[in-house]
């Protein structure tokens, strides 16, 4: 059975250029680690607890998805949407990474589709071809 967590805060370190996921403690690291993990969970319907060790694709993906999570976390607490100051306007758009961003989405879900189960999900083809594909 493959053991959480599938990665950890050094190797999200190590792969990230972004500074201030880089300086993110370990602890702040292992939550954004445990909610990507969950995210693939719930994506793949699968556990991967019939696996001895969890895939390369997928500790991949959670890497990914980690750093985009505790980027999204910083900027998101720095950020500010808009301001005003007598005639004066200004409204920014968000910098964060989007995991529900469609090319983001996309490059995620094809790395991840070899191991998506569909157990549990309507006996119904129509349902089944619909909730694996449509994205």
């Amino acid at each position: 059975m493959a053991v959480r967590p599938w990665a950890t805060p050094e190797e999200v370190r190590d792969y990230s250029n972004i500074k201030a996921v880089q300086e993110r403690t370990d602890e702040r690291i292992a939550v954004d680690i445990s909610r990507a993990e969950q995210y693939v969970i719930s994506y793949t319907n699968n556990d991967f607890s019939g696996y001895e060790r969890i895939p390369q694709n997928v500790k991949t993906a959670v890497i990914l998805l980690a750093e985009a999570y505790g980027y999204n976390t910083v900027v998101s607490s720095k950020e500010f949407k808009s301001e005003t100051f007598d005639d004066y306007s200004y409204t920014a758009e968000s910098k964060e990474i989007r995991a529900e961003n469609r090319t983001y989405r996309c490059r995620q879900r094809y790395v991840l589709s070899v191991y998506r189960n569909s157990g549990l999900m309507s006996v119904s083809g129509r349902c089944r071809r619909r909730c694996i594909w449509s994205w």
